[in-house]
């Protein structure tokens, strides 16, 4: 295979202004003409809105809005429908009817109250048959583990009742059980019911309040003798305990969402909630793709941890020779003085006391005693100390820095897409006339910005744990095309679209200039391109590194192999004159398959066209 050091990702010019690629644009929309017009059927036409104008104003109208509605359409569904493969977001509301219809079930098949089957299905994690199993092959010993009495007791023929709590005397009426023998007055049941709902979701298995009595106190008892608070938090339990349960089934970690996603696949854990906050189901930290969750977790705890105030510690400072505090030194004089109450006089090289210094040490910014004892090897241990420390220090910092500044990018790319969906879009179809349905192109643009922005970000924490040279050198190589990619798509969303949008300021003649409608579609081919070609670009970058690179060596082992090859025939070929080996061109029908001369993805070798671009071979 061709090393990946000779393909360079192509240009602006080099990747959008080929003939190939417009014509390539327009096939695109041409072939999925016949379903747009089948959609607008449907949908009354909503396509043909796209400008009032006529003649040559028309035109350009359909190139810029045209049937890329359409193309966006199915793009949308397709994303949508391998989403819900994966996971199904669920709302509050989507819990609750999961939840009562599958209580009303388990009511029905047992032949008990709705209270006590929502009592065995906490118990039971929700587990509808393994609830079942158990409940058909022993009820007795279920209700036994689970506190629920086959029979009620009835009250005491006596008109006074003694509360177990508070030795008060009350009328029956104002006495309650859990269905055991133990009555409790209803003051008290209130205060033993707030109590445990304050304690939080060990409510939800609250018993009798007799120490000797396992009777589960339900739902229904904790609606009539309990406060209005402590009945919604109650309820709220209820519901939480529905999702903490679950093994497929957990929280979105958003500041005040209130959505659960349910994991139905396998594999690649990231997904996105309702409230467009995206994280790894497997850790609920945010999402991470390339990196793992263990790698996600060491880097996470790498940053709030204090082991590189140690190591900034280690480099950068010494400990006093006599309360061994750690002192920085920033000034130049090698005479250090400890800070109170030590106030010892040292100095910084060879830590000795600056009593015995002079002009016969070297004077204040030398010490012959410390460059002759690291010449006899006295420090050498702690100058090894401190160096290891010291580039460990710097190297950490070299990955933060960029893991930090993708992360403020990011952020700023979220809040200029908002600025989008709220102001520019609507800038845009005063100006040109066009539906706001169908500059949907650029939207699109800025989530795959931050998308990218956040794999590019935990590509720095791979880097970081990446212990192999050899795949440290090829992972740099495609981070750093990555980068490059990203940020052509980055400055088109960002400062090409500027130009097309009402001038802040006007010029000195105080006439705006309006860019063609024919001018703008040139730039939603152009942004679309760079769109596509970024996603693709990073979808195989993510791929690769999840797979952990697993093809360097073979290359670089196919790399030694022909080397040893070219020597041999070298060898062999002394007597006459040797020919020089033609170099190989992406046009080559190597094993290893063809390089994209446009997006440079490496294409397979039976194909004559790039699967990510659609550029031809030849």
């Amino acid at each position: 295979m061709d090393s990946d050091a000779e393909m360079p990702m192509s240009s602006d010019e080099e990747m959008l202004d080929d003939e190939d690629y417009y014509d390539y644009s327009d096939m695109g929309e041409a072939d999925e003409e016949e379903e747009e017009e089948e959609e607008e059927g449907e949908e009354g036409g909503d396509g043909s809105e796209g400008g009032e104008g006529d003649g040559e104003g028309d035109s350009d109208e359909e190139l810029v809005g045209g049937d890329y509605e359409g193309r966006e359409a199915e793009g949308s569904d397709e994303v949508v429908s391998r989403r819900e493969q994966r996971y199904i977001v669920l709302t509050e509301k989507d819990i609750n009817e999961r939840q009562e219809e599958d209580i009303s079930k388990v009511a029905a098949v047992l032949s008990i109250r709705r209270e006590e089957a929502c009592v065995l299905l906490h118990h039971y994690k929700w587990n509808i048959s393994k609830l079942s199993d158990e409940w058909f092959a022993d009820e007795e010993k279920v209700r036994d583990i689970v506190g629920l009495l086959l029979n009620g007791i009835d009250f005491p023929n006596s008109s006074k009742l003694t509360c177990g709590i508070c030795f008060e005397g009350y009328s029956s009426d104002a006495m309650s059980s859990a269905g055991c023998d133990h009555f409790y007055c209803h003051e008290c049941w209130e205060g033993y019911i707030s109590a445990a709902i304050s304690d939080g979701p060990g409510c939800l298995s609250l018993r009798c309040p007799d120490p000797s009595c396992g009777a589960m106190v339900l739902q229904d008892m904790v609606n009539k003798l309990a406060k209005e608070d402590d009945k919604v938090r109650y309820a709220r339990f209820v519901l939480r305990a529905y999702v903490e349960d679950s093994k497929k089934t957990k929280w979105c970690p958003a500041p005040d969402c209130t959505c659960a996603v349910e994991f139905v696949s396998d594999g690649n854990y990231d997904v996105s909630c309702n409230c467009k906050f995206s994280f790894c189901w497997n850790c609920t930290e945010e999402a991470h793709r390339p990196v793992n969750c263990e790698t996600v977790s060491k880097w996470v705890l790498k940053n709030s941890a204090e082991s590189e105030n140690m190591n900034w510690i280690l480099a950068n400072s010494k400990p006093c020779p006599k309360c061994k505090r750690p002192i920085e030194k920033n000034q130049g004089c090698m005479h250090m003085t400890c800070t109170p109450p030590c106030k010892f006089e040292f100095c910084w090289l060879c830590l000795g006391s600056w009593a015995e210094h002079g002009e016969r040490t070297g004077g204040f910014y030398a010490c012959n005693r410390y460059e002759s004892a690291k010449k006899e090897g006295v420090y050498d241990e702690t100058e090894s100390r401190r160096e290891r420390a010291k580039n460990s220090l710097e190297r950490y910092m070299h990955y933060y820095e960029r893991w930090a500044s993708n992360q403020t990018s990011r952020q700023k790319a979220q809040s200029d897409l908002q600025k989008a969906e709220k102001e520019q879009l609507a800038k845009l179809t005063d100006v040109f006339g066009i539906p706001e349905t169908q500059l949907k192109f650029i939207i699109e643009a800025w989530s795959q910005i931050i998308e990218c922005r956040r794999v590019l970000k935990w590509t720095y924490a791979y880097g970081y744990y990446l212990d192999d040279k050899v795949k440290s050198e090829f992972f740099e190589y495609l981070q750093g095309e990555a980068e490059s990619g990203l940020e052509r798509l980055h400055q088109c969303a960002e400062k090409d679209l500027q130009a097309f949008l009402p001038p802040a300021v006007r010029p000195e003649n105080n006439e705006p200039t309006t860019p063609s409608l024919a001018d703008f579609g040139e730039f939603r081919v152009k942004l679309a391109g760079l769109t596509s070609v970024t996603r693709n670009y990073f979808e195989n970058l993510v791929q690769a590194l999840e797979a952990g690179l697993e093809d360097v060596h073979s290359t670089a082992q196919g790399t030694t192999s022909s080397n040893t090859t070219t020597a041999t025939s070298k060898k062999a070929g002394t007597k006459g004159k040797s020919k020089k080996p033609l170099a190989r061109t992406s046009s080559d029908n190597s094993e290893e398959g063809w390089p994209c001369e446009r997006c440079t993805f490496i294409n397979l070798p039976s194909v004559d066209a790039c699967s990510v671009c659609d550029k031809h071979r030849y």
